[in-house]
């Protein structure tokens, strides 16, 4: 297997922080920072903020990102956006199953699944967001609880359309709390998701599936995370919204 097979992918999710005049600004601050880097480099921001981090990035290589989409194209959904909303305002991705939406908004295996099938039709690249709660890890089910959540939610994706799907493994009790998985735990969780991906579609595309690490990774610890041989990238959260940090972690990807 080779590593090089893979292009590593930092993504920022910002969750529910900046406003537009605050989300141009950082975006003009990270910038000069992530310049020709060698690796994807992605904001995924607030719904609010999507046009002012568009119009900041023009001209850059930072993609932008949503934080969610809906299942359905249209209907009686106050409050949701759909895939194809942003697909029209020019966002190429979107975070689908963060545990603070599976935790907070009731998201299931099963609406996750659903969502990545809109994200896919409506043309978006997917991040999609798998991991195991504290108790899950300590009576020794992680493999189960990430298999089965990765299980669900490729339902139906067929093998072509993995080239539009990236996985971030977030264990959940490393987010938000300051813990992190060691290098070793994230890189044994990374290699289950791939095995699985062998095990689903084929080696080849195991070989060529981009698997991020999604909890608490920072400028202090993202060397060590990335020189796993099954972790591809980041999903960041605090870290991507200070411009130094966040450009602290990607050049340690590249």
């Amino acid at each position: 297997m080779d590593k090089s097979l893979r292009k590593p992918v930092i993504a920022g999710n910002w969750k529910m922080n900046n406003t537009p005049e605050q989300t141009a600004a950082l975006i003009s601050e990270m910038k000069p920072l992530v310049a020709g880097a060698d690796c994807e480099v992605v904001l995924c921001v607030p719904y609010i903020d999507i046009y002012a981090a568009l119009s900041a990035a023009e001209g850059s290589n930072i993609k932008i990102g949503a934080e969610n989409c809906h299942w359905a194209e249209k209907g009686a959904f106050t409050g949701e956006v759909s895939a194809q909303m942003l697909k029209a305002a020019g966002v190429p991705y979107v975070i689908i199953g963060h545990s603070e939406r599976r935790q907070y908004f009731g998201e299931t295996d099963e609406t996750v699944r659903d969502r990545v099938r809109a994200a896919l039709n409506a043309g978006l690249k997917v991040i999609l967001c798998v991991g195991e709660i504290l108790g899950e890890r300590e009576l020794g089910i992680t493999a189960e609880v990430v298999r089965k959540q990765t299980k669900v939610a490729l339902s139906g994706v067929t093998e072509n359309e993995l080239s539009n799907i990236i996985i971030a493994y977030e264990p959940v009790w490393a987010i938000g709390t300051g813990l992190t998985a060691t290098p070793e735990q994230a890189n044994e969780v990374c290699k289950i998701i791939r095995d699985l991906i062998a095990e689903l579609y084929s080696k080849e595309s195991a070989d060529r599936f981009v698997i991020q690490y999604g909890g608490s990774m920072n400028d202090s610890n993202a060397a060590d995370l990335l020189k796993q041989y099954d972790v591809d990238g980041g999903l960041i959260g605090g870290a991507s919204l200070k411009a130094d940090k966040f450009a602290a972690i990607v050049k340690a990807a590249c």
